[in-house]
Parts: C-alpha cells; sequence; structure tokens
C-alpha cells in the first residue's frame, strides 16, 4: 500500500460575530477568541454587560465544527488539533486578517486581544506573528503556545497590559504545572500579571471589569 498525501489551496469562507457598533464614539475594539466547544455567536454574549458604546467586540469563528452529545444537535468549534497544526495555524491566522482588513478598526481606539481557554493559543500567535501593538493581551484559562520565545514578543513596549486569569476551582489545572508555566511565562511577558477569580475553568466578566 503506497498513501501520498498531498495539499491544496482554495478560497473558503467563514462566519464571525460582532456585538455592538462601531462608531466615533467606540474607545476600545475587542478581539475576542472562544475555546473549544463554542460558537462566535453564543460566546460573544458573555461581553454584553460592557458599555455598549464604548465598547465593540469582534469574535471570530473557529473553522472546524462538531456535533456534541449524543443527540447530535447541539454545535461546537475548534481552531486546532494535533494534526498538521502547522498548516491549520497559517490558514486560521490569515482568516484573523481578513476579519481586521473587513472591520477597519480607527487608529484611535484602543485594542484587547482576549483568548478564552483554546483561544488562547490563536490570540498569542496572531499577536505574535503579526506583530500587533495591541494595548492589553488577555489569556483567560488557557495554555501558552510552547514554541513561542521572549523574541516573539520584543516589539511589544512595557505599556502594554499582559494578564492571565485562572478560575481557581478549574478542573483543567493542577497548581504544579500551573507555578512552573507561570515561571516560563514570565520570562517571556516580564510585564505579566496573573489574576484568579473564584470560579472554575470559565470567563469571569467581573474580573475583566476590574481590570478595564
Amino acid at each position: 500500500m503506497h498513501i501520498n498525501e498531498k495539499e491544496v489551496s482554495y478560497s473558503t469562507i467563514n462566519s464571525y460575530s460582532t456585538l455592538n457598533n462601531l462608531t466615533p464614539n467606540t474607545k476600545t475594539v475587542w478581539l475576542v477568541f472562544h475555546g473549544i466547544g463554542y460558537l462566535s455567536r453564543y460566546f460573544i454574549r458573555l461581553f454584553d454587560s460592557f458599555n455598549k458604546e464604548e465598547n465593540f467586540f469582534i469574535a471570530p469563528q473557529a473553522p472546524s465544527k462538531f456535533y456534541k452529545g449524543e443527540n447530535y444537535r447541539s454545535v461546537g468549534s475548534s481552531w486546532l488539533t494535533k494534526e498538521n497544526t502547522k498548516t491549520e495555524t497559517k490558514n486560521v491566522l490569515q482568516y484573523v486578517d481578513a476579519i481586521m482588513t473587513e472591520e477597519n478598526i480607527p487608529e484611535h481606539t484602543k485594542l484587547v486581544v482576549l483568548g478564552y481557554s483554546q483561544g488562547v493559543s490563536i490570540a498569542s500567535r496572531w499577536v505574535a506573528s503579526r506583530k500587533i501593538h495591541c494595548d492589553a493581551l488577555v489569556m483567560v484559562s488557557g495554555g501558552f503556545p510552547k514554541e513561542l520565545q521572549k523574541e516573539n514578543f520584543s516589539f511589544l513596549t512595557t505599556k502594554t497590559k499582559i494578564v492571565h486569569i485562572l478560575g481557581e476551582k478549574d478542573p483543567y489545572f493542577e497548581i504544579e504545572k500551573v507555578e512552573a508555566e507561570k515561571i516560563r511565562v514570565q520570562q517571556i511577558l516580564p510585564q505579566i500579571e496573573f489574576r484568579t477569580h473564584s470560579g472554575g475553568h470559565e470567563l469571569d466578566p467581573k474580573t475583566l471589569h476590574e481590570l478595564f
């Protein structure tokens, strides 16, 4: 048996969700990446408590969708797997580029890039690879990509707010591994601030309100 695995390039279409309107009164644009199992239109609802005149939210949609549960009614999605990760990452980042081109964010607004759970891997890779001078990079309950090093973020200044938020009852993180990871990430992003909330593996809007 002789199997060849080949590649082909083609155009595709993917959706994304926005919350509120981008107007001259908008002060902050949020680019928010959901975790595994979400759809962007549901994830973006978590930010509904923010001031609607001053905040505009963009939630990209992970391209790989799947049925959740045994009844095949609910749909979730995933950004990446261990399969063909390098190419899939390239595809996803180009999709994010297309979104930002389409939205044409004004220069006077602040930009917050946020990743939740699996979305942390996309948020951090996009900022690093595109050298995005964002005002804040927020990582919530997610692992930092192993391949990223300090030099990948050398373009950022100390004015960039970098925060990692973790639930104290998050079942996916063991305290020993968390402490070791904190040391590694702090070497890469020296100005990072570590925050916790009393919940589990979830995005806590209250913690975000305290930061912004």
